[in-house]
């Protein structure tokens, strides 16, 4: 299905800014369509001859469609559209005419002119038409909800006709709370409520007023129940913003445990303010929740935060070994127990700055990596560098990936471009228990460096480390390799993440690791979730 942009790109002559119109009308109509008990469907003139083309619809909550088949993407023409043709030249809202059938469902057409107001302020040339189709298969009797609903409709109309609706929305705002099922408040131009709906009336009891709302100054209420008084004139302030033609953000009331949402639009068709209307929603159990999840994602931060402490004291302990060893081999293989420890340091380290159990991985394995060059037992300045990018991965993943890539990368360091008095022997991994030979001659031209490559493709992350060293030698063999290292490495990738990997001899010279490690994850049912 081709979006209201695509279609109206595609069909239609109009400007980027009447596009943009046209989608904030489309993101704020369900509103309208709710009060009007109607169907809207959004049209643009595609030719000079009358003909229109359907490129947004939205159907009531409040009573049954007009329309069973998606009506966007028709264009039509002729009498069919004579009312949108009415409304567009003449830039007038048409309720004239008898009722139409589609199929068995009478229904009652009405057109609305759009306009995108200047930036003078000034209204412009209409630019679309809203149709506004009601099922009249269902009678209904005129109560007073109704008749509110129905009067509240035509005043948003007219200021769509006027250019002056939807009203400019607030950063971080959306548009799918309060509705006006949840509640609905009508104000007059001094602020007093003609008519609360029914749900309107509960989600202020909540709050502690029990008597009715008909005839209560809003603005001033609001003050009297919200429990904290910055609250209570913000909520305040925003009823007497909307009385004034403003639009103001949403605003939350807190009082006796309850919480309510609530959003102030001014009604001023024809430019003329004559009220406000208030839309609330009791969002109590929203808040526990909320508030609830804050508590549990707090508790797991800080548990990361103390196992990232207790690593660190593990890491230190064995540091504090190892300088006390006077066995060179015990030595190395404390040191290298201690960057193991640290590697996973990290990965705790930032979920406990995390609100969940993902990581940005980049960051750690630049941080890995660039401790590679500093503890690696070697004379010569490697250079560091990463290419593509891992992204946001599971703590279960970046645990095991991130003691991968530290052994990896460390060898590659290490065994790749070591000290000077071994430069004269073949690069033996550290973990592969074998008899050193003769080296390989290496390209003094060559800077040494380090390349750590990633990228995603059909829920397989492919990672590379690669070296210009001076390579494997001729006998390497890396499943039999007997040191802890490699072993490390294998059990890691074949076990935890359940990949593969393949060492072999660079493209250019040099050593290249390759993983494919599957993003996706088993469930305990056997279901498999990214």
């Amino acid at each position: 299905m081709s979006t209201l942009r695509d279609l109206a790109e595609e069909h239609t002559h109009l400007r980027p800014a009447d596009i943009d119109h046209l989608h904030r009308i489309a993101g704020d109509w369900q509103l309208l369509s709710d009060l009007s008990f109607a169907d809207l469907l959004l049209w643009v003139p595609v030719d000079a001859d009358g003909t229109f083309l359907c490129v947004a619809q939205v159907r009531p909550t409040t009573a049954p469609t007009a329309y069973q088949d998606d009506q966007v993407g028709r264009i039509v023409g002729g009498p069919e559209v004579a009312h949108l043709g009415v409304a567009y030249s003449q830039g007038r809202i048409w309720r004239e005419g008898d009722p139409v059938w589609y199929g068995d469902v009478p229904a009652r057409h009405e057109a609305i002119p759009v306009r995108l107001r200047t930036a003078e302020g000034e209204a412009g040339e209409v630019i679309a038409v809203v149709g506004r189709d009601t099922n009249l298969s269902t009678a209904r009797t005129p109560s007073q909800l109704e008749l509110n609903y129905l009067t509240t409709a035509d005043d948003l109309a007219q200021m769509i006709a006027d250019g002056t609706f939807p009203p400019p929305r607030h950063p971080g705002e959306t548009t799918s709370a309060p509705r006006v099922g949840d509640g609905l408040v009508r104000l007059d131009a001094g602020g007093k409520v003609t008519y609360a709906s029914p749900n309107a009336q509960s989600a202020y009891r909540r709050l502690g007023y029990a008597s009715h709302l008909v005839g209560e100054d809003l603005a001033a209420l609001h003050r009297r129940l919200a429990g904290d008084p910055l609250d209570g004139t913000e909520a305040s302030n925003g009823i007497l913003a909307a009385l004034r033609g403003e639009a103001p953000p949403r605003r939350e009331i807190d009082a006796r445990g309850a919480t309510m949402l609530t959003r102030a639009l001014p009604l001023m068709p024809a430019g003329v303010p004559i009220g406000a209307l208030v839309l609330v929603r009791d969002i109590t159990e929203v808040r526990r929740r909320d508030r609830a999840l804050i508590t549990k994602d707090a508790t797991i931060r800080e548990i990361h935060h103390r196992v990232k402490n207790n690593l660190q004291t593990v890491a230190a302990l064995l540091r504090l070994q190892a300088r006390r060893v006077a066995m060179p081999e015990a030595r190395v293989a404390l040191e290298e127990s201690v960057r193991r420890v640290a590697s996973i340091a990290l990965v705790h380290e930032t979920l406990s700055m995390s609100s969940d159990e993902a990581v940005e991985f980049d960051g750690i394995v630049d941080r890995v990596a660039s401790a590679a060059t500093e503890v690696a037992a070697t004379e010569v300045s490697v250079g560091m560098r990463r290419r593509g990018s891992f992204g946001v991965l599971p703590a279960e993943i970046a645990t095991s990936l991130v003691m991968v890539l530290n052994e990896l990368l460390l060898n590659a360091v290490e065994h790749g471009f070591p000290p000077a008095d071994e430069a004269d022997e073949a690069p033996v991994p550290a973990a592969s228990g074998m008899v050193p030979v003769a080296a390989p001659e290496v390209d003094p031209s060559l800077r040494p460096e380090v390349v750590v490559s990633a990228h995603r493709f059909r829920k397989m992350l492919h990672v590379s480390v690669t070296d210009n060293g001076r390579g494997l030698p001729p006998d390497f063999d890396a499943e039999r390799g007997s040191r802890l290292g490699l072993q490390i490495v294998r059990a890691l990738i074949t076990g935890e993440l359940r990949g593969t990997i393949e060492l072999r001899a660079g493209a250019n010279g040099g050593t290249e690791a390759m993983l494919v490690v599957p993003l996706a994850r088993n469930t305990p049912d056997g279901r498999s979730q990214a």
